[in-house]
């Protein structure tokens, strides 16, 4: 059994909730069944934050996607010249739109964190290359009583029509990169589907302002010693126009990001990685006998 006692920001251990046995949760290792945390009882306000810029052609089919457990969606708009805004709104009509302070995608979700006032915050890119009605496998997760969880394309049920072999082969080794030097086994790492507790927020202490928010984002978790767990993903190409992504500077940059990273303390985490089977059957509130 992985154990699950988790560190707190101080780097101090803190009892583990009650775990449901016989769950069917496996560590992200593969070795064996891992215990989780007794699920919360109470129903979690949802806050979906979106980045978007010049994305008319894209997100009225995101929004129109969306499951109902996402209760308030933030789109934080890059100052758009398309109908982004206008279109959101009619897809909508309950948005809120802020606009986004700085430059780089980093900065747009640090702005609708900001004003996010759910309990549980999750964050999609506006393009269509993730799937809206994942967003519940997310939550459970969160419900599930971990504290973060990231999507991944390389788990039984995940996977990509996007990547390239460069990105790919970029990703990999920037994974493997992050599992070496912060002794964790991630399955992906620059993948931009993620969800996390709002009260988590200041343990994040999130500053990067480009595409290597991805990563800062999943190694500050580690350490900042919050219950981690992937979950599988399906990325598709992007619906409509044209991706700001560059394979190598913005790889240069994730690189640069680990390296700085790796120069701080380290605390070791247990990721666990959920089969696609899990996120669809019941929560229980009692252990099982």
């Amino acid at each position: 059994m992985t154990d699950l006692i988790s560190q707190n920001g101080n780097g101090h251990h803190a009892a583990s909730p009650e775990p449901i046995r016989d769950s069917a949760f496996a560590d992200a290792g593969g070795e064996g069944r891992a215990a989780i945390p007794r699920p919360r009882r109470s129903r979690l306000r949802v806050t979906l934050v979106v980045p978007a810029m010049n994305e008319e052609n894209n997100i009225t089919w995101v929004l129109g996607r969306l499951p109902g457990r996402v209760d308030e969606v933030v789109l934080v708009d890059g100052h758009s010249t398309d109908r982004t805004v206008q279109l959101a709104r009619a897809a909508r009509p309950d948005i809120v739109v802020v606009d986004q302070r700085g430059v780089g995608k980093g900065a747009a979700l640090r702005t609708g964190f900001e004003a996010a006032t759910g309990e549980l915050i999750v964050m999609m890119d506006a393009d269509g290359s993730m799937e809206p009605a994942e967003i519940t496998s997310f939550v459970t997760a969160l419900e599930r009583g971990y504290d973060f969880v990231k999507g991944s394309r390389r788990l039984p049920g995940g996977g990509s029509a996007d990547l390239t072999a460069i990105r790919r082969l970029g990703n990999r080794a920037l994974t493997s990169a992050v599992n070496v030097l912060f002794l964790v086994p991630f399955s992906d790492l620059c993948y931009g589907f993620v969800a996390f507790r709002k009260d988590r927020l200041e343990q994040l202490a999130l500053t990067a302002q480009g595409f290597e928010f991805e990563t800062e984002i999943a190694i500050h978790a580690v350490k900042a010693g919050l219950r981690i767990a992937e979950v599988p993903s399906v990325e598709s190409p992007r619906r409509y126009g044209a991706s700001n992504l560059h394979a190598i500077r913005d790889g240069n940059r994730v690189l640069r990001t680990i390296a700085r990273e790796r120069l701080s303390r380290r605390i070791r985490p247990v990721v666990d990685s959920f089969q696609l089977q899990d996120l669809m059957t019941p929560l229980t509130t009692e252990p099982a006998n």
